[in-house]
C-alpha cells in the first residue's frame, strides 16, 4: 500500500526497469533505499524506467509493486514511469542542443568496435570522436536523409563550460566513515550517448532529471554506477539542478561468482512468493546481510 509522506530531510529511490523479474540483488537494494528513509524521517520514491522499447514489458511492472509490496517496501507518493516523461527528456536535449553542446553520431556500434584508436572507459571501447568533426552542412543533410544517428554530448567542451566538479560520496553501510568529495572525472567516458532512436534518453540522462524532478536527495545504486556519477555530476551542473549524496554498495553475486542478473536466472523474488518463503523473514535476513545459499557479497 503507498501512502503520501512529506520528506522531510531525506528522499531515497528505487529505480527498477520493467525487464524481467526483480532478483534478491534488487530486493536487498530497495529494502536498504527504504531503511535509510525511514530511519531518517523521510520518503522513499519508486520510479519504473520503463523506455527500452525493446525489452520493456508492461507484466513486469504489475510484477515489480507485487514483489515489493510482498517484501514490505511501501512507497510515498505515486511510482513515477519515465515513458510520461519524454517531453521532459526532449526539452534537456534540446537546450544542450542549443548550446552546441550535442552532435549527430552516425557510427555503429560495429564501427566503434572497429576502431584502433578507441581506447577502453569504464563502459567499454570510448567513443572515438568520429562524428564530432562533422560540418553543420553535413550532419544536416545526413539527418535530413533519414540516416540513423545518435545524440552525444561533446564531453571535453563540456567540462570546459562548467569547470572542476565533484560528487559527494557516503559510505557503505550508512553511518560508517565519515563521507568525501569524490573529484568528477566525466572525460574518462568520451563523449557518451544521451539519446539515440531506440532510446529517447539515455540512462545518464534520464536518470539525473528523474532524480531531480522526485526530489531525491541520497542516490543508494550499486558499484557498477560509481563511475557513472562522474557524467551525472555534470549534466546536472550543465542543467543547473541539485546534485544529491551517493551510495554505492557492493553487488550479489551467484554461486558462479557472476553479478547476479534477469537475462542469467539470477533467484527471482516471484519464484520465492510462489514457494511459500515468509516475506518477513527474507527481508529481516536481507537487511541484516544474510543471502539465499549460493548468493554472497562482492568484495570491495
Amino acid at each position: 500500500m503507498t501512502h503520501l509522506v512529506a520528506p522531510l530531510h531525506m528522499v531515497t529511490r528505487f529505480a527498477p526497469s520493467p525487464t524481467g523479474l526483480l532478483h534478491v540483488g534488487h530486493g536487498w537494494s530497495a529494502l536498504m533505499g527504504h531503511a535509510m528513509a525511514r530511519a531518517a524521517g523521510g520518503a522513499f520514491r519508486l520510479r519504473i524506467e520503463d523506455i527500452d522499447g525493446t525489452r520493456s514489458r508492461h507484466e513486469h511492472v504489475a510484477g515489480i509493486l507485487a514483489d515489493l509490496r510482498w517484501l514490505g517496501v511501501d512507497w510515498d507518493g505515486e511510482a513515477m514511469f519515465q515513458s510520461r516523461r519524454l517531453d521532459q527528456y526532449d526539452a534537456a536535449l534540446a537546450r544542450l542542443r542549443a548550446e552546441g553542446l550535442l552532435y549527430p553520431c552516425f557510427c555503429t556500434r560495429a564501427d566503434i568496435q572497429a576502431s584502433l584508436t578507441a581506447p577502453h572507459g569504464p563502459e567499454g571501447p570510448v567513443y572515438p570522436g568520429t562524428c564530432r568533426g562533422l560540418s553543420t552542412a553535413e550532419r544536416t543533410r545526413r539527418i535530413a536523409a533519414g540516416e540513423a544517428h545518435a545524440w552525444r554530448i561533446d564531453i571535453g567542451r563540456a567540462v570546459a563550460r562548467v569547470g572542476g566538479l565533484e560528487w559527494r560520496a557516503l559510505p557503505f553501510p550508512p553511518g560508517g566513515e565519515a563521507d568525501r568529495r569524490v573529484t568528477a572525472a566525466p572525460l574518462i567516458h568520451g563523449d557518451v550517448v544521451l539519446a539515440r532512436k531506440d532510446a529517447p534518453a539515455s540512462y545518464h540522462l534520464s536518470c539525473t532529471l528523474d532524480d531531480a524532478a522526485m526530489g531525491v536527495t541520497h542516490v543508494l545504486r550499486g558499484d557498477d554506477l560509481f563511475t557513472a556519477t562522474h557524467v551525472h555530476r555534470l549534466i546536472q551542473a550543465l542543467l543547473d539542478l541539485p546534485s544529491p549524496a551517493y551510495v554505492h554498495h557492493p553487488l550479489l553475486l551467484g554461486a558462479d561468482g557472476r553479478r547476479l542478473a534477469k537475462r542469467d536466472g539470477a533467484i527471482a523474488l516471484a519464484e520465492l512468493r510462489r514457494d511459500g518463503m515468509d516475506p518477513a523473514v527474507l527481508a529481516a535476513d536481507l537487511r541484516a546481510g544474510r543471502f539465499p545459499i549460493g548468493i554472497t557479497l562482492a568484495s570491495a
